[in-house]
């Protein structure tokens, strides 16, 4: 039984419209909430209606197109764009200092029980809620790209937030289709970003030292262990491969070998301009055939094809989309 109630709410505030906001825009619009969105960027509004395009596209092929859609409105201000607003998602870059400036401005103009997130990948809540007269309603809700098709998000709560708000945004992103992960310990990056980043780091190496190019990584991650990844997570996949023994006949099998100095973890390649130029060149060799808007497309359109059968299976993220479509309006 889940310890947070589902909360469906009818607007919310979108501060900061690049990718990430934007597409928390789309998410929200198409779960039938009423979108403000401030951003002072001229594009702002080119941005987010691209990415709703793309939000509609997937939606559609996914079954979960509804009559009741949001509407979204651009403001004239971050002080426009929160007024009357119970829920404010802050997407603005990735600089502490930009961060905390941004949060005064919504917190001198939002209602006093608005919950207020941020998509911050990996700055901590604690860091943030500095200065804030009420730092009790900050969280981290920390998505992943694109936000209208992930359902996970992290939701993180620092020194001061309180648990009743994390419970209270964890609710508020089930109402929009989101699986809330509760991450209990407040540290950088948080858990997903850890993980990736290990990755990053390992994948660095391999370009670096003319082990593998980025396509040949890219290949063995899409059709080999990216695939189990999609379905059982690392741990699940892991007591899978220990057969009949379960998860200790694994560990005893492949533990010892975790000894051996096979990885880099704790170190990076220089960023010299010769690695650069390698990763870039290789980049555009693997993918500079298609524009960015083609690989959002097809990269939809995969995710869409994976969670209908995960659906299908009654498994992983395909759990949150049954639970989201039994709920819908």
């Amino acid at each position: 039984m889940s310890d947070f109630e589902v909360i469906k709410i009818d607007n919310a505030s979108v501060v900061g419209c690049g990718v990430i906001g934007a597409a928390w825009a789309s998410r929200m619009i198409l779960n039938g909430v009423d979108v403000a969105v401030s951003d002072p960027s001229p594009n702002a509004e080119e941005i987010l209606s691209h990415v709703l395009d793309n939000a509609i596209a997937a939606y559609d092929d996914l079954g979960l197109a509804t009559d009741r859609r949001g509407s979204y409105r651009i403001a004239s201000s971050i002080a426009d764009a929160v007024d009357g607003s119970s829920f404010i998602q802050e997407s603005v870059p990735e600089r502490p200092d930009v961060k905390t400036a941004v949060l005064a401005e919504i917190e001198a103009d939002a209602s006093g029980d608005a919950i207020i997130a941020s998509s911050t990948s990996g700055i901590r809540p604690s860091t943030m809620q500095t200065g804030m007269r009420n730092p009790g309603r900050l969280v981290v809700g920390h998505p992943y790209n694109p936000v209208y098709l992930l359902p996970v998000v992290e939701v993180v709560g620092g020194d001061q937030t309180t648990i009743e708000n994390i419970n209270r945004a964890r609710g508020i992103y089930a109402g929009i289709g989101m699986k809330p992960v509760h991450v209990r310990v407040e540290i950088d990056a948080f858990v997903g970003d850890r993980l990736l980043e290990a990755v990053w780091r390992e994948a660095l190496w391999l370009v670096n030292d003319g082990v593998a190019t980025t396509q040949e990584i890219d290949d063995i991650i899409t059709h080999g262990f990216g695939l189990r990844w999609a379905q059982m997570g690392l741990f699940e996949t892991y007591r899978v491969a220990g057969g009949a023994g379960g998860f200790r006949h694994f560990i005893e099998q492949f533990g010892p070998t975790l000894e051996w100095p096979w990885t880099k973890l704790m170190d990076t390649p220089d960023f010299t301009p010769e690695l650069v130029d390698k990763l870039v060149d290789q980049s555009d060799a693997q993918s500079g055939a298609h524009s960015v808007s083609d690989l959002e497309r097809t990269r939809d359109r995969n995710v869409v094809g994976f969670l209908k059968v995960l659906e299908a299976n009654n498994w992983g993220a395909g759990t949150t989309i049954a639970e989201h479509r039994r709920v819908q309006p």
